[in-house]
């Protein structure tokens, strides 16, 4: 359904799940407070309070941060149970978090409780979700009648989704379509019949009969001469909707912005969401000025082997190509020899890629280089990259001028992300992955980004690097 459904139903799951942290929370301290164990166990009321506050808040969060509540309807059991799992796992280590900054010792079998109770709430509403929202919504919701200009494939369709809707209230009345068109049906079948009725009938059907919301989803040509059917609509007061599929086959979001009074339709193939890639940038300063500060002495140490073991500089500069193409220099350790470059064309037969050369057993890898490449210790440079805005901690790896001049026309939709230090393709295999598969893992991530996704890269790729798998 639209997105205002969605945010009602996912407030909707936040505040039955703060009512059932708190119930666990109860049955737990109950439970606690009954069993015949050696040490007696009471909280003061203001820490209680405050550890249920805190830990409410907290499930909560996780939940929202790890889009749990856009997962419960229509999801398959075992992702229930994982994700409900997960979320209170993480939920003890808030409850640890707090004994440890306002200096407790709480039960160790309260809080193991606490935990079982809660994922054991949580699992039996969430595995009965869709009946009880269901019910809720039949006894409590008003019913939003809807009807479709247009009876073509498209209309068709969206008629569909409407009708899946209709636990949450909406209802589709019936269809509008021009009385010249050819052979008029009197009715159209969906998953039931609904009637057809002329177009002109439109401005006596508002009058007689409740009609929240139409839809238009008819040839774009046509819409011109439907404008004064969406004048009568607007001066009725009715919501009206035009079904955009000039262009199905775009990978772009749609949504509407104004420039002035200028209404302006906009097509986004990356995201676009101001607020979230603003907390990314954040991120990404907070982190890499983090990251730093802890390894700057070592990387000094790196940088002084590097010079004593093969002739010269320790920090080796490319261009490369960032966000929208813009141009930047790319730092990183020196790990072949000084040569390497020059020696670049004599060996690009031996490639495993079609582009992004990878060459495995390089030959004009350094004996300290090669150890640098295989744990990426010669990207830690490119964090100065990150402080400077040219690349982000996630994102597709930034690729030289001459190998995006060879992309194909689907390939340079990587360069409207901001390139970054690791992506879906570490996680992956990094250098065994072939090039078409990095790619289409690049569209990937570009296609589901979000902070939470970030995070999940992030802490799947310090294992990874750690270990050394697929490094070449």
């Amino acid at each position: 359904m639209f997105p205002g459904h969605y945010r009602r139903v996912r407030i909707l799951y936040g505040a039955s799940d703060l009512l059932l942290i708190g119930l666990g929370f109860l049955l737990a301290y109950w439970t606690r407070a009954n069993l015949q164990l050696e040490n007696n166990f009471y909280l003061q009321r203001s820490v209680a309070a405050a550890l249920l506050i805190w830990s409410a808040f907290s499930w909560v969060a996780l939940a929202s941060w790890w889009e749990v509540y856009d997962r419960i309807e229509g999801t398959h059991p075992k992702i229930i149970l994982r994700d409900a799992f997960q979320q209170c796992l993480l939920g003890g280590v808030a409850v640890v978090l707090f004994e440890f900054f306002w200096r407790l010792e709480l039960s160790r079998p309260f809080v193991a409780l606490f935990l079982a109770w809660t994922w054991l709430l949580l699992t039996i509403f969430r595995l009965n979700a869709t009946r009880i929202l269901g019910a809720v919504r039949r006894e409590f919701a008003v019913p939003h009648y809807v009807m479709i200009v247009g009876i073509g494939e498209a209309a068709q369709r969206l008629a569909e989704q409407y009708e899946a809707a209709s636990s949450y209230g909406v209802r589709l009345r019936g269809f509008f379509e021009d009385e010249r068109a050819v052979d008029l049906p009197k009715e159209l079948t969906i998953s039931k019949p609904y009637p057809v009725h002329s177009i002109r009938a439109l401005p006596e059907m508002l009058r007689q009969h409740v009609i929240d919301e139409v839809v238009f989803s008819t040839d774009t040509r046509r819409l011109g001469d439907l404008e004064e059917i969406l004048m009568i609509c607007d001066e009725e007061g009715v919501r009206t909707r035009i079904a955009v599929d000039f262009f199905p086959h775009v990978n772009s979001r749609i949504h509407l912005e104004k420039l002035g009074a200028m209404p302006m339709l906009t097509f986004s193939a990356t995201p676009h969401d101001e607020i979230k890639l603003l907390v990314k940038r954040i991120t990404d300063i907070v982190l890499a000025t983090a990251a730093l500060i802890l390894v700057a002495p070592i990387m000094l140490l790196i940088a002084l082997l590097i010079r004593l073991t093969s002739p010269g500089p320790a920090i080796f500069r490319q261009e490369r190509c960032g966000l929208n193409g813009r141009r930047f220099t790319f730092y990183k350790f020196r790990s072949m020899c000084q040569d390497a470059e020059a020696m670049r064309a004599s060996l690009e037969h031996l490639s495993q890629r079609e582009l992004a050369l990878k060459i495995p057993n390089d030959p004009r890898l350094t004996a300290v280089g090669r150890w640098l490449r295989k744990f990426s210790i010669d990207e830690w440079p490119q964090l100065w990259n990150v402080l400077r805005g040219d690349m982000s901690l996630v994102g597709p790896r930034p690729a030289i001028p001459e190998e995006v001049n060879q992309y194909k026309r689907w390939q340079r939709r990587r360069l409207r992300m901001r390139p970054g230090l690791t992506c879906l393709w570490v996680v992956s295999g990094r250098d065994n992955v072939d090039f078409e598969t990095w790619m289409r893992l690049d569209m990937e991530y570009i296609d589901n980004w979000s902070l939470a996704l970030d995070w999940k890269i992030i802490l799947r790729t310090i294992p990874s690097v750690i270990s050394g798998r697929g490094a070449n």
